[in-house]
């Protein structure tokens, strides 16, 4: 028996926990005396008020090695069937991925772990792969704008609604959509417009131009080709909507435009679509990049991220995000869109999938599908079926009648999945994946269906397909770089090049407020390759998804475990869509219970940006609720308001801890009013890091809460997106989470207010990620986690204490998992703003905290629980070493306009220039601490001009010499 004992301490399943967690037991020890703790659990009794503190345990099952964690979650990917082909189509396509794309931005860590580019300086990697992303694009669409990635299709056709909508002056609230539209894209925009109070019509093709004369509708929705293949010109379409005043969208697949006449050749004014299947596994549904292009006119009411070149301090072309008022932290409730966040990892590999095979790889590519779409055609046509299409790209569908089902067995009995459309319609999808022996097998399949047959292959006439009318005629991808890399060394070196460019999170901590960016364990993120997760088409029957669906059940009871709620709905795709799903939700309990009156939700001043926006997407009026010189919410001003709005009050949101960075005494009573006034209350889940284990939003008082498993649950950011925001619910809002109008078993039907995402569990290929996480972590493991993230920020707020005065703290003046850092004074005494503190952090290798929010001129500053006591000293270090140099200027001991802050990032080529005229030394200015000569990061350019780049927007691919020419 002693043995047996020996051999089980020896087992030791909580090794992952203590690699996850930086600080080590001596550290920690250290860190507890420098906070003046006796112990981790003594310092969240002084942060964590007692109200709210949970002594018991987390109710999930014991931490798991990562040997064990990844064999059982290959058992699970085992369990999907991807020996099946899918050949559904419907947005969704099985696709190669490049081995040296897979390997290289997928599977790298200095793709994956990067935060979203607002600091440009050091993002000039990502921000050029999304500058290519964009001109794809463009030349694809035939379009001028496009921005840097949105989050599936059918949201993107739904931020077109808004657009279009807003750039029409709401002279119309009708919108009218083809019939043969994409279903999902259909339902998520049906969802969208019905709180909006948009009026939405069907037509099909033949109704379509005398529905807009009669309907005069602010926007036509289209999509080309349509969902069941069928390939068509627009331009009539497109012309009658314009003739009634309003705006044409276009939804395209971009791989038949390679071979398809563009949208914006037809007078389209926005084209949207997805690029999952430029070399983005299916993933039973995400997460995928959608895009979005404009004509120019609209470009400022564009959704999202646009990535355009400006210019360096230096004069040199330097990329940025541009026309920034866009960001919903700026026009809050005025935003015509909640969208924070972008699929900028999938958007990077798909536009290095058009790097790599270039114009002329894309176009054989497209040719060979476009072929066994008319060899298919064929064979079909030979053994007796009709086709519905005669005009097509790569999708056919065939007038099956009484032997569809003949047709679909034997085509499941070969291996395939088909698409069964409506009136006995069988569509067949062909992608880069099939191969001839496949085709061979289908139209085998065709034959028996048919009781014929089956014919060689050389024996079946081309049927059908791309007709002249339609043939493109332009030129794309001209733009050097997708010339230049289709060997592998040039494709290995130029991404090397680009990573090496930027700063992400296995090159130093990044230290931002709010945005959590923890460690992402290599062991959580090796299933997300796996087959079993990423060749299921997310419309594949239910029992060739047992795998997914198990994961997914097991991974909803955890995440209910952890927040204290009933119900959990993975759908929302990022944060964003969890506050609009969590809103939809309390919007239709109210009117489900004939409050239809309450549409007013109260929305601290504090708030991230998105809540308003989201506030007003559901429906809802917002009205803002003052905060305290504490940073807490303004009591005696939220009683004012419940009381003024009781009557038509619909919910409270919030953010605990606040956006402050302290966790607030008064929540619950907080929570109490709202529900006394009949209100729900909405916790915005940001912040969920410091709660984890030691409290939950059920216990604070909360009725939903949407997660960031790109936050807590270790999802990479991925340089800004993927991300997935599920909701958690009490049980009385959980029949009104969303559904899926294509599988049932995503969520409630009957009373659901409809789909958020295109896909009915949204990104669900990186569900592992969270999955691995708390399994390994185990109940222990995630609260000694939410204790550390909140000893490492203390520990931090102390050291910086005396250089950085730290302007909010909770009542026994400890901080929660963040700290915010008041640099407000500098401008005034030295003239160094918080900018500047931000770019001259790169110089020592860092990328800087969040910068002034939630209030202008500071810095919010996250360590999480994941960086080593050495790394927080380091950063540290910098941080008092910047303030020596503002001491420096405020004294007179450094040139108050020529100092390092201000000249800040130093990059090599000027540090090695032969020419240097700063009062500073070099050395200073490259290397103002030991630790950066070690390992140091050099920014590629200077500070970036924001305004010059407003001014002069570029935002595709180009020439070096058409930037100067912009610049002159």
């Amino acid at each position: 028996m002693s043995v047996l004992s020996d051999l089980t301490a020896l087992e030791d399943k909580g090794e992952f926990a203590r690699r996850h967690i930086g600080p080590s037991e001596a550290e920690i020890a250290t860190m507890l005396e420098t906070v003046g703790a006796e112990s981790l659990e003594a310092l969240a009794a002084r942060t964590v008020p007692a109200a709210i503190r949970s002594t018991a345990a987390l109710p999930l099952p014991p931490p798991a090695t990562e040997a064990e964690v990844i064999a059982e979650l290959r058992g699970l990917a085992a369990k999907n069937r991807a020996d099946i082909k899918s050949l559904i189509g419907m947005g969704y396509h099985g696709t190669l991925t490049p081995p040296v794309i897979l390997r290289n931005v997928l599977e790298n860590p200095g793709w994956y772990t990067a935060y979203t580019p607002y600091q440009a300086e050091l993002a000039q990697g990502r921000l050029e792969a999304l500058l290519n992303f964009q001109t794809l694009v463009t030349d694809l669409a035939g379009l001028p704008v496009a921005n840097a990635s949105l989050l599936d299709e059918a949201t993107a056709a739904a931020e077109a609604m808004a657009l279009a909508h807003a750039a029409t002056k709401g002279k119309s609230d009708t919108l009218i959509i083809a019939s043969d539209v994409h279903p999902q894209t259909r339902a998520v925009v049906e969802a969208r417009a019905e709180p909006l109070g948009f009026r939405v019509t069907i037509a099909t093709p033949a109704e379509i131009v005398a529905a807009a004369a009669a309907q005069k509708p602010f926007a036509l929705l289209l999509q080309y080709p349509g969902t069941t293949g069928e390939a068509r010109d627009l331009t009539r379409e497109i012309a009658a909507v314009h003739g009634a005043g309003g705006l044409a969208i276009v939804a395209a697949d971009p791989l038949s435009l390679v071979l398809l006449k563009p949208p914006g050749e037809m007078g389209a004014d926005v084209v949207i679509g997805s690029t999952q299947r430029f070399g983005v596994p299916m993933g039973y549904g995400g997460p995928h990049a959608a895009y979005m292009a404009v004509k120019d006119a609209h470009k400022r009411l564009m959704p999202g991220r646009l990535v355009g070149v400006s210019l360096d301090a230096a004069g040199h072309p330097a990329m940025r995000l541009a026309l920034q008022t866009r960001e919903q932290h700026i026009r809050r409730e005025k935003a015509t869109s909640n969208i924070c966040t972008a699929q900028v990892l999938l958007a990077v590999m798909a536009s290095m999938y058009a790097v790599w095979h270039g114009p002329e790889g894309l176009t054989r590519i497209a040719k060979r599908i476009a072929l066994q779409a008319r060899l298919l055609a064929g064979a079909a046509k030979r053994a007796g079926f009709k086709l519905r299409h005669h005009d097509f790209f790569d999708t056919i569908t065939i007038e099956a009648g009484a032997k569809a089902d003949a047709l679909m067995a034997a085509a499941l009995k070969r291996g395939f999945n088909l698409a069964r459309h409506a009136d006995q319609g069988i569509g067949i999808a062909l992608d880069e994946t099939v191969t001839r022996d496949d085709l061979l097998a289908l139209v085998a399949a065709i034959a028996e269906a048919a009781g014929t047959a089956a014919p060689r292959l050389d024996a079946v006439d081309a049927e059908g397909g791309i007709p002249g009318s339609l043939t493109r005629a332009s030129a794309f991808l001209t733009a050097e770089v997708f010339r230049s890399h289709h060997a592998e060394h040039a494709m290995l070196r130029y991404l090397k090049k680009l990573e090496d460019k930027d700063v992400a999170l296995n090159r130093s901590m990044i230290p931002l407020g709010s945005c959590t960016m923890k460690l992402n364990a290599t062991a959580e993120m090796i299933p997300v390759t796996f087959p079993g997760f990423g060749a299921i088409h997310p419309f594949a029957p239910v029992d060739q998804a047992t795998g997914y669906l198990e994961m997914i059940k097991r991974l909803e009871g955890w995440l209910c475990a952890v927040t204290g709620f009933a119900a959990v709905s993975l759908q929302p795709n990022a944060g964003s869509a969890g506050e609009y799903a969590g809103l939809l939700a309390i919007r239709a309990y109210h009117r489900a219970r004939g409050d239809t009156q309450r549409d007013v939700c109260l929305i601290p001043s504090s708030a991230h940006g998105t809540n308003p926006a989201s506030a007003v997407m559901a429906g809802m009026k917002v009205v803002v609720v003052g905060c305290d010189r504490d940073g807490n919410v303004d009591l005696d001003d939220l009683r004012a308001k419940a009381d003024q709005h009781a009557e038509r009050l619909s919910a409270l949101m919030v953010t605990y801890p606040s956006t402050h960075g302290v966790f607030e005494e008064a929540i619950r009573e907080i929570c109490a009013l709202i529900h006394e006034k009949g209100g729900q209350v909405y916790m915005d889940g940001a912040n969920m890091n410091a709660q984890v284990g030691l409290t939950s939003p059920a216990a604070i008082g909360a009725d939903v809460c949407h997660l960031n498993l790109h936050k807590t649950f270790c999802i990479p950011h991925g340089g800004g997106g993927p991300g997935v925001g599920p909701i958690g619910v009490a049980a009385h809002l959980a029949p009104y989470l969303p559904s899926h109008p294509l599988l049932a078993e995503a969520g409630p039907q009957a009373t659901s207010h409809g789909p958020v995402s295109a896909a009915p569990f949204g990104s669900a290929s990186i569900l592992p990620i969270s999955y691995a996480y708390i399994r390994m972590m185990g109940p222990e493991g995630l609260k000694r986690a939410t204790e550390v993230a909140i000893l490492n920020a203390n520990y931090m707020a102390v050291k910086l204490a005396e250089h950085y005065p730290v302007l909010y703290r909770g009542r026994q003046g400890m901080v929660a998992h963040e700290c915010i850092l008041d640099c407000r004074g500098f401008q005034q005494n030295g003239g160094a703003s918080v900018e500047d503190i931000a770019k001259r952090l790169q110089d020592y290798g860092f990328h800087a905290p969040t910068m002034s929010w939630p209030v202008t001129g500071t810095l919010m500053v996250e360590p999480t629980e994941s960086e080593t006591k050495g790394e927080l000293d380091r950063f540290i270090e910098a941080m008092v070493s910047i303030r020596a140099e503002i001491r420096a200027i405020e004294q007179g001991r450094m040139d108050a306009k020529d100092n390092p802050l201000k000249n800040a990032p130093h990059t090599a080529a000027e540090v090695t220039a032969e020419a240097w005229t700063h009062p500073y030394s070099r050395q200073q200015a490259a290397f103002p601490l030991p630790y950066v000569a070690r390992q140091k990061y050099w920014p590629p350019v200077k500070r970036v001009d924001n305004v010059h780049g407003d001014r002069n927007l570029v935002c595709t691919c180009a020439p070096l010499e058409a930037y100067a020419q912009a610049a002159e």
